[in-house]
């Protein structure tokens, strides 16, 4: 009998009753509690948390910054309450404790009272870290608090995300303040390079005139020194002046003491006499010519005239008388007496007209300038001949002006003594300001080497603001916005899922669809026995004997997949993104699991029941269905790629999600080589079961 034939007739025995049939029904459903059932009660646990109790405690009292009240403890409840991530109830710190050691509460999150103080710590000197406390109780339940530390980071960074835009705001619009104030200065400072150039100018201009007020001290100092020696000598003549002066008035007025009286008594006199004498002068003029007409027959007589009164004087005078030559007896002569005297005078007379011919003759020049002081004298003899009434007065007149000039005189004398000293104490305070001219000629030099400097310098802060100006951003509220929002959460994880499970149950689908079908097998063939007792009892070939107890379970198993699958998408909401191909490989999963319990059973016989749910266990460790296999300890990494639901679970994960095909390929070329191989152990056995001994006439464990 044919292998089909065989596992057919296996089949119709589960319809003779109802406890078969009842059987083969939970041995088509038993698949179900384990992959449906299952997937089913943590299909999307995250999307429920808002069911879970958490105590929440807020004691945040708030502070104040900028002016602003800050309540970052009333804005994190509002937020939780928003985001509904679980079902958070409002307590006391002394509630929330209890509640989470008696199972209450889940976990407690609490926002300490200076929650808001420590946020808001940030804009001053000592900024502090703001906590979040949470408490939770993994004896209430570990997954929850698993959970609740995912939750809370997010919270944290939430709280930290939006504390530190607030910061960054601020900073950025100090940004703009700066940028402000640099442009600013940096106007500032081309002003100032403006003036300084004015005032380097100035400094040069003030060089160049203290340079040439440094001659001009040198030359008043040397001037001042003249002057003083010069005021030394007029201190003197003045000294002198005065004390002239002094003379002449006190003569002046002694004289016109003596004169002033007589004067006054002889004012008509003198004026006759002065009119007199411009008479005479007059006169004298007039006659002046006939002088020089007559001055030389006037000699020639005076000189006549004096002979011949010297020859009759020698004659009766000097002649002695006849006899011994004595006197006459009668005594002198008197005609002799007087004529003695008058020759005397004649040879006076004789002389003069002589001197005044010798004059007349030989001084023409001369009378001609006695001419012209005749007329001067004339003309001063008229005028003081006018002036005669008025004399006395004219001398008081004179006498005070000369008063007066004694009294200026001395004044100028006493001014020039001051003048004297006051250009000494000037030609000291001459050299001190050419010594200080000096001094002020080098600083200014100085002064315009500096300004040169600070132009230099100026032109290069002022480049360098505007240059710093440039690089400090200026920032509007749109900016400040997108940047405060990127430095606040400068890291994002941009992730990019190439093919996302769309909840936590197809992402466990993989790893609890193969569980389910290996218990599948499993109990299936605790109600099929893995070879076929008839198949045994008749000899047939051990490969016709194999598959005669493959087969049956195969279609089973087959059933098995059509519910389960029938359910996870109908009932349960799985959705493949290969339907099709994530059927047809159960299937093959299916057959594969099938062959390898068949061999387990029909090799080791009760035994093999044990060794069938170890190797489960072996493959549901050390298959990577919840975490990567390369996290568990080594044995379980060394045996993964020698199980069968290692690669299940890999195409399943490709099948469901989506991805490429090649470990489908791979499993599938895996799946057949365990089922080849299994079924050629198994008809191995069954070649063995054919020769009957006393073990299997008497078996030490019978079930």
């Amino acid at each position: 009998m044919r292998s089909p034939k065989l596992a057919a007739l296996e089949l119709r025995r589960f319809g003779r009753g109802r406890l078969p049939r009842a059987a083969l029904v939970a041995v088509l459903l038993l698949p179900l509690l384990y992959g449906a059932l299952y997937l089913w009660s943590f299909w999307d646990p995250y999307s429920r948390l808002d069911r879970l109790p958490v105590a929440l405690v807020n004691e945040d009292r708030g502070a104040t910054a900028g002016g602003e009240r800050v309540r970052a403890g009333d804005d994190i409840v509002a937020g939780l309450r928003d985001s509904a991530v679980f079902d958070w109830r409002e307590v006391s710190a002394e509630d929330a404790r209890a509640g989470v050691e008696d199972g209450r509460y889940y976990l407690s999150l609490t926002l300490p009272g200076d929650f808001s103080h420590r946020i808001a710590s940030s804009e001053g000197d000592t900024p502090e870290t703001g906590a979040l406390r949470v408490r939770t109780n993994d004896a209430n339940n570990y997954i929850v608090g698993q959970i609740s530390r995912t939750v809370f980071g997010e919270v944290r960074t939430a709280a930290s995300t939006k504390a530190s835009r607030a910061f960054l705001d601020k900073i950025f619009i100090s940004f703009s303040d700066i940028h402000g104030e640099t442009v600013k200065a940096a106007d500032g400072a081309d002003e100032l390079k403006g003036g300084l150039g004015k005032a380097e100018k100035g400094s040069q201009d003030l060089a160049d005139g203290l340079k040439d007020a440094k001659e001009g001290s040198g030359d008043l100092s040397s001037g001042l020194r003249k002057l003083s020696t010069g005021a030394s000598d007029l201190e003197e003549g003045s000294a002198k002046v005065a004390e002239g002066t002094r003379a002449l008035a006190d003569r002046v007025n002694g004289i016109a003491g003596t004169v002033g009286p007589f004067l006054a008594a002889n004012e008509r006199g003198i004026g006759d006499t002065a009119r007199s004498v411009a008479d005479a002068a007059g006169t004298i003029r007039e006659n002046l010519g006939t002088l020089e007409k007559r001055a030389p027959g006037a000699a020639t007589q005076a000189r006549e005239a004096h002979d011949r009164l010297a020859g009759t004087y020698r004659t009766r005078c000097e002649t002695p008388a006849p006899g011994d030559g004595a006197e006459p007896a009668d005594g002198p002569d008197p005609v002799c007496a007087e004529l003695k005297p008058a020759v005397a005078a004649a040879a006076e007379v004789a002389d003069l007209a002589d001197g005044l011919d010798t004059l007349v003759s030989d001084r023409a020049d001369e009378l001609e300038r006695l001419d012209g002081h005749l007329a001067d004298l004339e003309r001063q003899a008229g005028a003081l001949a006018g002036h005669a009434p008025r004399l006395s007065e004219d001398l008081d007149d004179a006498v005070t002006r000369i008063n007066a000039l004694d009294k200026g005189a001395g004044e100028v004398a006493a001014g020039a003594e001051k003048l004297h000293r006051g250009l000494g104490t000037a030609e000291t305070g001459a050299v001190d300001l050419d010594t200080g001219v000096g001094d002020l000629k080098s600083g200014a030099d100085d002064l315009s080497g500096g300004m040169f400097k600070l132009v230099d310098g100026s032109g290069d802060l002022a480049g360098g603001l505007h240059d710093g100006a440039a690089r400090i951003p200026d920032y509007d509220r749109a900016e400040r916005e997108d940047r405060t929002r990127v430095m606040a959460d400068p890291v994002r994880l941009a992730s990019e899922s190439l093919y996302k499970a769309p909840n936590y149950g197809t992402g466990f689908a993989p790893y609890f669809i193969p569980l389910s079908l290996w218990v599948g097998a499993m109990v299936a063939y605790m109600v099929i026995a893995p070879l076929n007792r008839r198949a045994l009892a008749a000899g047939g070939s051990a490969w016709r004997i194999a598959l005669a107890g493959w087969l049956p379970v195969l279609a089973i198993g087959a059933a098995q997949v059509t519910a389960l699958m029938t359910v996870l998408h109908w009932l349960v909401g799985l959705e493949p993104a290969r339907t099709a191909g994530t059927v047809g490989f159960l299937f093959l999963v299916t057959g594969c699991f099938a062959a390898i319990v068949q061999w387990l059973n029909a090799r080791f016989g009760a035994a093999g029941r044990i060794l069938v749910l170890a190797v489960l266990m072996l493959q549901l460790t050390s298959a990577g269905g919840t975490y990567p296999v390369q996290t568990s300890p080594g044995f379980f990494a060394a045996i993964h790629p020698f199980l069968p639901m290692s690669y299940v679970v890999e195409a399943l994960r490709r099948l469901i999600t989506g991805g490429g095909l090649g470990p489908v390929w791979q499993a599938c070329a895996v799946l057949a080589a365990f089922t080849l191989g299994a079924l050629a152990l198994t008809a191995l056995s069954a070649r063995r079961k054919q020769v009957w001994t006393l073990d299997r006439l008497h078996p030490e464990l019978s079930l």
